[in-house]
């Protein structure tokens, strides 16, 4: 149970991809003290079993959300196991990293991994939930983008696509689905202390304090508290949005 003591997701079933590490890892933690029943996937074995430990409430799957067939079994034999989904994070994505480039020496190849990776998994998941939770007249599914979409960071011109691609298709699911008692929202992100920000070199992380307001890098948990704010009964009237979880460097 969390400091506050909810149990929103009780008796829920809640999906979370990428869930091994940093926010993957907290939001799905957070959903289980708050009572859901978990699925978690991850391509990180090691990492995902230390994390999640398989009981009678967690399913746990290693593999690839790139792999259409994967993604397919996950959700097959989470269902089996406990039951249909209520909610959905689509949290797996990933920049080109060490492969970024400014976009004039940028390789289509890497695009490809990106958009792959970050934008077709979300798309991928949703579709393979959404017909159950239509069926059913209830779901919540929160997607993964970033801070970076709205800024347009330069270095990051196929990041910043797949993820302004991922609040693009949240807005249009959000209204095909809103009629039918499904929500659909996006957090977006920006400086959060994740393994990933950890090999940023430290001149980068101190202007990004520079630049945010409240003078601090965000937590893991900043960012689970946001998702699984969106994913319970008390955000119902919530969709189609996009919440920066940025301590204030992008206000739109």
């Amino acid at each position: 149970m969390n400091d506050s003591g909810m149990r929103r997701f009780a008796g829920k079933v809640v999906a979370v991809t990428g869930a091994a590490n940093g926010i993957g890892a907290a939001t799905a933690r957070r959903f289980q003290a708050e009572g859901a029943a978990l699925a978690v996937i991850d391509c990180e074995a090691d990492t995902l079993a230390a994390a999640f430990p398989n009981d009678e409430r967690v399913f746990r799957m290693v593999g690839d959300c790139r792999d259409g067939a994967v993604l397919t079994g996950f959700f097959r034999d989470l269902e089996a196991k406990l039951g249909p989904v209520d909610v959905l994070f689509n949290n797996v994505g990933q920049s080109a990293r060490e492969r970024a480039s400014m976009f004039d020496v940028s390789q289509e190849e890497t695009w490809r991994f990106v958009v792959e990776i970050t934008l077709m998994t979300t798309m991928r998941a949703s579709r393979l939930v959404v017909p159950g939770m239509i069926a059913r007249g209830r779901g919540r599914i929160v997607n993964m983008s970033s801070e970076t979409a709205l800024v347009g960071d330069a270095g990051l011109a196929d990041y910043v696509a797949a993820k302004m691609g991922v609040i693009g298709f949240t807005r249009a699911l959000a209204r095909e689905v809103a009629p039918r008692g499904i929500t659909v929202n996006v957090v977006a992100p920006g400086a959060i202390a994740t393994r990933a920000h950890d090999r940023m070199p430290r001149e980068v992380i101190e202007r990004l304090i520079r630049e945010t307001p409240v003078g601090f890098v965000g937590e893991p948990q900043d960012v689970a508290a946001a998702v699984t704010f969106l994913a319970s009964d008390e955000a119902r009237f919530i969709t189609g949005q996009t919440l920066v979880i940025d301590g204030g460097r992008w206000m739109n």
